[in-house]
């Protein structure tokens, strides 16, 4: 004989899974939330998806000057040097830097950022007024201690000038999550 309440049960259960997971607070970052959550795409490739955790009193309008987890799974393989690249180009969007805060730059990220297979994480914490720390799938692989450094590289995603628009406005929680192009 079957339980007349069963289904109502696993629907009870679901809702309480899914409100506990949107409570949990990223691991480097106590207290904090889900802000916001996009994923990128590249002429329809799939690259990885970002989630935003800030703490309660978060401000979108300020979002690089406050404490945040930025935590991208990726969902390709990817060469670490190519990433790191890519976040110095992505980065001079954000605003001019010199030849040789460039190269510091990419070198302290070329040795930092793995090479990365589908299902990978790198998430990286943002100090106000002191850098960035990174963790690779939950180990601490570095950090830069530079706070120019943690705002044109959070600035990627979240400056008003990115070269993706609509995931800024996901990750901030200012519009629906998806994806971007």
């Amino acid at each position: 004989m079957t339980n007349p309440y069963a289904a109502q049960i696993k629907i009870f259960a679901l809702g309480l899974l899914l409100s506990t997971t949107q409570t949990l607070a990223h691991p480097e970052l106590p207290g904090s939330h889900l802000q916001g959550e996009a994923t990128l795409r590249f002429f329809g490739l799939r690259i990885y998806h970002a989630r935003l955790w800030a703490l309660p009193d978060f401000q979108s309008s300020q979002s690089t000057e406050q404490p945040l987890v930025l935590e991208l799974e990726y969902l390709r393989d990817l060469k670490g040097a190519l990433i790191a690249e890519r976040s110095m180009q992505e980065m001079r969007r954000v605003a001019p830097i010199s030849d040789t805060q460039s190269a510091r730059w990419l070198a302290d990220m070329q040795r930092i950022f793995p090479d990365v297979a589908s299902g990978d994480r790198i998430s990286g914490l943002h100090m106000p007024g002191r850098g960035v720390r990174f963790w690779h799938n939950g180990r601490l692989v570095g950090q830069i201690d530079d706070a120019t450094y943690g705002r044109l590289f959070f600035g990627i995603w979240l400056a008003p000038s990115t070269s993706e628009p609509a995931m800024r406005l996901a990750l901030l929680g200012l519009a629906a999550t998806g994806s971007t192009r």
